[in-house]
């Protein structure tokens, strides 16, 4: 597993979600094969893989998954509008990079499998995030994380974009 070399960055201020995301741009350079495929998770992982493909030079669309129709919390959360599926190449046997903005329990992830494999076989998976803020309750860990922090479980971390694109981030209780 690649990391950015901190261990852990303290949350607030001197979290900087732009900076990130150049960090992340770098580790997803290191993961790229000739044959690699760019899938993000909606919604944060959709906006980071949108601007990678075009910051990477990457011909065609990336890929977007949804982990709506495989959560275990479905009964609660429901289905967002902008929760679907569009992977515009043939998942068996591909090269798959997924790519979130957080990374905290490892429940998301499972979904996105699930989602994934309802589409073919690929022939390896792979994670990426922006952030890592530990909390694992399934064996789930990223490739490449741009940083780890520590934030309390009552909290949520979550990224957003402004009209322009640029990202930030939001804590809030949860």
């Amino acid at each position: 597993m690649e990391d950015s070399g901190d261990t852990s960055v303290p949350i607030g201020g001197s979290l900087d979600a732009e900076a990130l995301y150049l960090e992340l741009l770098r580790g997803v350079r290191t993961l790229m094969r000739p044959d690699t495929h760019l899938v993000g998770v909606t919604s944060g992982g959709a906006w980071l893989v949108g601007r990678l493909q075009k910051d990477l030079g990457l011909s065609g669309e990336p890929g977007i998954i949804s982990s709506a129709m495989h959560r275990d919390d479905f009964a609660r959360r429901g289905m967002a509008a902008s929760a679907q599926t569009s992977l515009p190449f043939d998942v068996n046997g591909a090269d798959v990079l997924l790519l979130d903005d957080v990374l905290y329990t490892g429940r998301t992830i499972r979904a996105v499998l699930n989602e994934l494999f309802d589409f073919g076989r690929p022939g390896c998976v792979r994670l990426a995030v922006l952030v890592d803020r530990g909390g694992r309750e399934l064996p789930v860990a990223a490739e490449f994380a741009a940083a780890r922090i520590e934030l309390p479980a009552a909290q949520s971390l979550a990224l957003a974009r402004d009209d322009k694109g640029a990202f930030s981030f939001k804590v809030e209780e949860a």
